[in-house]
C-alpha cells in the first residue's frame, strides 16, 4: 500500500538537525520520551542546535552501517550516515525497538540513497509503526529524493508489545520490510510525544495512524525545528505551500504586521503562532477569484483535513466583511466567517474528514462570498486504521522462543510475529485471526541450524496446531508446556533432547508424534503412546533410554542407566521415611511411656554395706513367709491356729 507520496518529501539540502522543543507539554514528560537516532552512527553526539543524537546500536536489530556517497553535501552528521538491511543476512524484516510508554507519538523518518552502494538503483521497501504499514518506498525514487534524501512523518498510538501494560517494559517497533532482494535504508529516526487529545485524539487516537500527506504554511516559507529557529511543540515541520497551489490562479500574501496572534500555542494541538501570522489571499481585482490547493491522496483511505485561519487584516473589523465557502473534493462542506467566529488577530482552526475519494488529487478550494478568502495553513492526514496485532502473551512467548532457540538474524524474527498482514509473518510462522487478535497456529523450523532449547513459554501458544523443529541441534528437556490441547502434530525428531517425556504431552487432537533420534529416557506416558494405538503416528526410536511400552524395553524396577530410576528414588525415599518412623516409635516407648518408679540406677560404693544388710533382711523375710505358709496348710488338718483350739 504505497502511502508515501514522494512528491511530499523534502529535499535534504533544506534540512538540518531537528531542535529539541521547549514546549511545556513535552517538558512535563519523563525524559520527554523523545529519541533522536543517528542510524549507522558510531557514537552519540550533540548537534550544532544542542540536540542529543544517539547511536543506533541501542535500538537496531542488525543490518550494516553505511555512508552516503557524497558526505560533503550533507552538513549534519546524522545526515551522512545510514543503516541498510540486506535480506540475505538481516532477514525480510528489521526493526528499531523504541522504549515508549503507551501514548501518542510523532515519528519522523529520514531516508536517503545517494548511491551509497554504488548500484545506481534506489531500493523498494515498506515501513511500519505499531505493527501497521504506514510508508512505502518504490524504486526508482525521484532524483531529488534519491540524491538529497526525503523526510516523512506521522502520528501514531503506542501500545505495549508485552503481555503486561506496565510502562517499564513497553516498547514500540519501527520496522523496515524488504521487497524482493532490496535492502531497506534509513538515515535517522526521531520520536516525540504528542498530546493525547491532539488531532481529535479522543475519538480517533487509539485506533488511527495519521500519515502526513501535506502540512503547509500558506504565507511563510518552510519552518520548524531543525529547519529554522522556530519551535513546534510536537517537532512538526511546516512546508511552504507554493508547490501545492493551483498556479493557474493569482495569489497575494498578507501578514499580521508584527501584531500578536491570540489563541495559538494552545493545548491540545499547540499550533504555532508563526503559521497564523501570515496568510495567502487571492490576487488581482477579480471579485470571484478563488484559492485552490491540490493535495495528493490515496483513494483507498479517508483523510483528516485541518484548515487554519486568522483575520490578520486590520481593515476587517466586523462580522460579514469576509465570508467564503470551503469546497473539499468538489463538495461544499462549510461557510467560514473568521471574525464572526473568533474576532480579529485570533487563531481559528477547522477540521473535516473526507471519505470516498475517487481521484488521486483532492482539491481544497476557498470560494468567495463576501470579500476575498484567506488561508494561513493546511494539513492533510491519511487516516490509516491501526492493524490487528498478535495477542500480547503469544507475542511475548514468540520473543522468548526467539531467545531460547537462538534464532539467527537471517530469519528476520523482529517486530510483531504476525503483523502487518500485508507482509509475511515471521519465517516459519503461520498465523490466523483469533477472537482477541492474531494467533500463532503453526511453527515450522525444521533444519534451521538451531542450537538452543525450547522455553516453557511455548505453553502460551494455546492455538498451536503444528510444531516442527526437527533436524536441529536443540538440547535440554522437553517442557511441560508442549501439552497444548490444540496440538495435532509434534515433530522434534533428530535433535539432542534429554530427560523424560512430560506426562502433559498428549491430547485427543494429537495425531502425529515424532520424537525419534534424541536422547530421551524414562517411561513413556501411556497417554502419549495411545496416539499410535488409536490410529495416529508415533515414532520413539533412537532413544536408548525410553521404556515401558510395546516395541520398547521394559522399565527396570528400581535401576536404570547406571542409577536409580524414578520408581527407585520413590522407594528409597519411602524406606528412609519408614526407618525414621520406627526410630521415633522406639524413642517414644523408651523415654515417654515408662512409669515414674521405673528408673534403674546403681548404688554408690559407700552404700554396699547397707545393701548387704538389706539382702539378709530380705532372706529372713522370705524364710518367715515360708514357715507361715506351712503352718496355715497344717491348720486344715485339725491343728489349732490363732489361739482357736476348737476342732474344725
Amino acid at each position: 500500500m504505497p502511502l508515501l507520496l514522494l512528491r511530499l518529501l523534502l529535499p535534504l539540502a533544506l534540512l538540518a538537525a531537528v531542535l529539541a522543543s521547549d514546549d511545556p507539554f513535552l517538558s512535563g514528560a519523563q525524559a520527554n520520551h523523545s529519541y533522536n537516532i543517528d542510524c549507522g552512527g558510531a557514537a552519540d553526539f550533540t548537534s550544532a542546535f544542542g540536540r542529543r543524537w544517539l547511536a543506533d546500536r541501542y535500538f537496531s536489530a542488525g543490518g550494516n552501517a553505511g555512508m552516503v556517497a557524497e558526505p560533503h553535501r550533507f552538513p549534519q552528521p546524522q545526515e551522512r550516515t545510514l543503516r541498510f538491511f540486506p535480506p540475505s543476512s538481516a532477514g525480510k524484516s528489521s526493526c528499531y525497538s523504541l522504549p515508549l510508554p503507551p501514548g501518542r507519538y510523532y515519528l519522523r523518518v529520514f531516508s536517503v540513497y545517494d548511491n551509497y552502494d554504488s548500484k545506481l538503483r534506489s531500493p523498494s521497501f515498506d515501513v511500519s509503526a505499531a505493527a501497521t504499514l504506514v510508508l512505502s518506498f518504490r524504486s526508482p525514487w525521484p532524483e531529488t529524493a534519491a540524491r538529497y534524501g526525503a523526510y516523512s512523518d506521522l502520528i501514531f498510538p503506542s501500545h505495549s508489545t508485552t503481555s503486561t501494560s506496565t510502562t517499564s517494559n513497553s516498547t514500540t517497533d519501527v520496522c523496515f520490510y524488504s521487497l524482493s532482494t532490496d535492502a531497506p535504508v534509513v538515515a535517522s529516526i526521531e520520536v516525540a510525544p504528542v498530546h493525547p487529545l491532539a488531532y481529535d485524539g479522543a475519538t480517533t487516537g487509539a485506533g488511527i495512524v495519521l500519515v502526513n500527506y501535506g502540512r503547509l504554511t500558506c504565507g511563510n516559507g518552510l519552518f520548524g525545528p531543525g529547519f529554522t529557529n522556530d519551535s513546534d511543540a510536537f517537532s512538526r515541520v511546516w512546508q511552504a505551500g507554493t508547490d501545492f497551489r493551483n498556479n493557474d490562479l493569482s495569489y497575494d500574501a498578507i501578514t499580521a504586521g508584527g501584531r500578536k496572534i491570540f489563541g495559538a500555542e494552545q493545548p491540545p494541538n499547540y499550533f504555532p503562532a508563526k503559521m497564523y501570522a501570515s496568510a495567502v489571499t487571492t490576487g488581482g481585482d477579480a471579485a470571484d477569484a478563488e484559492i485552490e490547493y491540490l493535495m495528493p491522496v490515496d483513494t483507498r483511505l479517508s483523510y483528516m483535513v485541518w484548515l487554519h485561519f486568522a483575520e490578520i487584516d486590520a481593515g476587517v473589523g466586523a462580522p460579514g466583511q469576509r465570508v467564503f465557502d470551503v469546497m473539499l473534493a468538489g463538495r461544499n462542506v462549510t461557510r467560514i466567517d473568521i471574525f464572526k467566529q473568533v474576532g480579529g488577530f485570533t487563531a481559528f482552526k477547522w477540521t473535516y474528514i473526507v471519505e470516498n475519494l475517487t481521484s488521486n488529487t483532492m482539491s481544497v478550494r476557498l470560494v468567495p462570498v463576501v470579500g476575498r478568502p484567506i488561508l494561513c495553513g493546511l494539513e492533510n492526514y491519511a487516516m490509516v486504521p491501526l492493524e490487528t496485532r498478535t495477542v500480547p502473551n503469544q507475542a511475548a512467548a514468540m520473543k522468548a522462543l526467539k531467545d531460547s532457540l537462538k534464532i539467527p538474524a537471517r530469519m528476520g524474527w523482529n517486530g510483531d510475529p504476525c503483523a502487518p498482514r500485508t507482509w509475511d509473518a515471521w519465517e516459519g510462522v503461520t498465523c490466523h485471526r483469533g477472537n482477541k487478535g492474531l494467533v500463532i497456529t503453526q511453527l515450522d523450523l525444521a533444519s534451521q541450524g538451531l542450537k538452543g532449547f525450547i522455553t516453557d513459554e511455548i505453553s502460551h501458544l494455546t492455538d498451536l496446531v503444528s510444531l516442527n523443529m526437527s533436524s536441529n541441534s536443540l538440547t535440554g528437556s522437553l517442557p511441560p508446556g508442549l501439552g497444548q490441547p490444540s496440538l495435532a502434530t509434534l515433530d522434534l525428531s533428530s535433535n539432542q533432547f534429554t530427560g523424560s517425556i512430560p506426562g502433559t504431552i498428549g491430547s485427543s487432537k494429537l495425531q502425529t508424534v515424532l520424537l525419534n533420534s534424541n536422547e530421551l529416557d524414562g517411561q513413556v506416558p501411556e497417554i502419549l503412546y495411545s496416539v499410535g494405538v488409536h490410529g495416529g503416528v508415533i515414532d520413539l526410536s533412537g532413544n536408548k533410554g525410553l521404556c515401558g511400552v510395546p516395541t520398547l524395553p521394559a522399565c527396570a524396577l528400581f535401576w536404570e542407566k547406571g542409577g536409580l530410576n524414578k520408581t527407585g528414588k520413590i522407594a528409597l525415599g519411602a524406606s528412609f521415611g519408614l526407618l525414621l518412623l520406627v526410630i521415633l516409635i522406639v524413642v517414644y516407648i523408651v523415654c515417654i511411656r515408662r512409669g515414674p518408679y521405673d528408673y534403674d540406677f546403681e548404688f554408690p560404693q559407700d552404700l554396699t554395706s547397707i545393701s548387704a544388710i538389706s539382702a539378709k533382711r530380705n532372706r529372713y523375710q522370705r524364710a518367715k513367709s515360708v514357715m507361715l505358709a506351712e503352718m496355715e496348710a497344717h491348720s486344715t488338718d485339725g491343728l489349732y491356729t490363732n489361739g482357736d483350739r476348737s476342732p474344725r
